[in-house]
């Protein structure tokens, strides 16, 4: 039976690999490609019902994400660590923005 722990694990493995295969395989075709090939691999060890198998399947599926991690991973622009993330800071305080054009003395 599978623990509540090896189903959230193996849940976070299927997640991470896709996004690092999205870091690897930049053209969509290639990435659903692969995207089912690791489908695959997961359906056929969803039949384990042995809770040491599923461990050594989890390890190894962990061990083989962190021997083929991207070294240059992609992130969203808008999120923390992306391109765009904080672009544009906001003004100072201090900082007074006039929209009168020129006549601010009429």
């Amino acid at each position: 039976m599978v623990s509540a722990v090896q189903r959230l694990r193996a849940i976070h493995l299927y997640r991470h690999s896709l996004k690092n295969m999205l870091s690897w395989a930049v053209r969509r075709e290639v990435f659903y490609a692969e995207a089912e090939r690791i489908r695959g691999e997961f359906d056929q060890l969803k039949t384990l019902d042995d809770p040491i198998q599923i461990e050594r399947a989890l390890e190894r599926g962990e061990a083989r994400l962190r021997d083929h991690q991207h070294p240059d991973p992609y992130i969203v622009p808008y999120r923390p660590g992306g391109s765009m993330y904080a672009r544009n800071p906001p003004f100072d305080p201090s900082v007074h923005i006039h929209l009168d054009f020129g006549r601010e003395g009429h």
